[in-house]
């Protein structure tokens, strides 16, 4: 009996499926020879920096997997409820208050880098500018709301009887001679009503994804010497994780620093 011509090629047709079914599984096998790693972080710089450190982990065995998040309460959340391994997005401070109000015992793990926090005004040029009675919008979190104060403390724009305090709120201003109107507001929502309002004190990771330059935008800043360091965080038992080991030692290496000079400027300072 004749073969027909049509069993050659189906015959290679298969040996073709095979072939690339055994390539995805080889692919799939090497992506699973990796130990998954899970970081919550907010968009910029935190996101950005982790891409950089991506490479370098998938070299050593790590898959880096980065979730972004636009809000600074569901990345300890997630890593309290071990959905996520460990987050990148807060300074100690935050942290300090947000275990005090959850009764939760997360813990810095490594300090990355800082971030300058900035007042912020569509309307004036100098914070000399801003009239009696403007309406001020600062963060509403306790850690970034005390921030926003000791800014405009160290700016002579209030007094704050104790501008050492990591938690001072607006019934510790003890004097505000242009009777400033404050409204505290989420922080992912301060670059949002910029246009709307006289002055906004912006954190920088909110400032930079909104098109803001730090450097040149903002009317008061702080320093070099900010306190207020941006830190990887976790449940105490990832503090000898491997793989958040390796993660620690690439964000605070040289071509994260490089990164972070090259990119940001002086918006965004390396912490190590």
């Amino acid at each position: 009996m004749s073969m027909s011509p049509l069993l050659p090629r189906l015959a290679t047709a298969v040996l073709l499926l095979a072939g690339l079914a055994a390539c995805g599984s080889a692919d799939n096998g090497a992506a699973a020879g990796r130990e998954r790693l899970t970081v919550a972080a907010t968009a910029v710089p935190h996101a950005e920096i982790l891409e950089v450190v991506k490479p370098l982990l998938a070299e050593q065995g790590v898959d880096l997997q980065v979730r972004v998040f636009n809000d600074y309460v569901q990345p300890n959340d997630q890593v309290v409820q071990g959905q996520i391994d460990v987050n990148y997005f807060q300074t100690e401070p935050y942290l300090d208050a947000y275990n005090r109000d959850r009764g939760t015992d997360l813990v810095t793990l490594a300090g990355i880098h800082i971030e300058p926090f900035g007042a912020y005004s569509r309307r004036y040029d100098s914070l000399d500018a801003v009239p009696a009675g403007a309406e001020v919008v600062i963060p509403n979190d306790p850690s970034n709301n005390s921030r926003a104060l000791i800014l405009l403390h160290h700016a002579g724009v209030i007094t704050l009887d104790d501008p050492t305090n990591a938690l001072a709120t607006l019934r510790n201003i003890t004097a505000n001679p242009r009777q400033l109107k404050f409204r505290e507001l989420d922080a992912a929502m301060l670059p949002r009503v910029l246009d709307q309002v006289d002055l906004a004190l912006i954190n920088t990771n909110y400032a930079l994804d909104a098109g803001l330059n730090p450097a040149s935008d903002a009317l008061a800043i702080e320093g070099k010497d900010s306190p207020y360091v941006n830190f990887l965080v976790g449940l105490p038992d990832k503090r000898e994780d491997p793989r958040v080991r390796k993660l620690i030692d690439a964000l605070t290496g040289e071509q994260v620093r490089a990164f972070i000079a090259q990119r940001y400027h002086e918006a965004v300072l390396p912490a190590f």
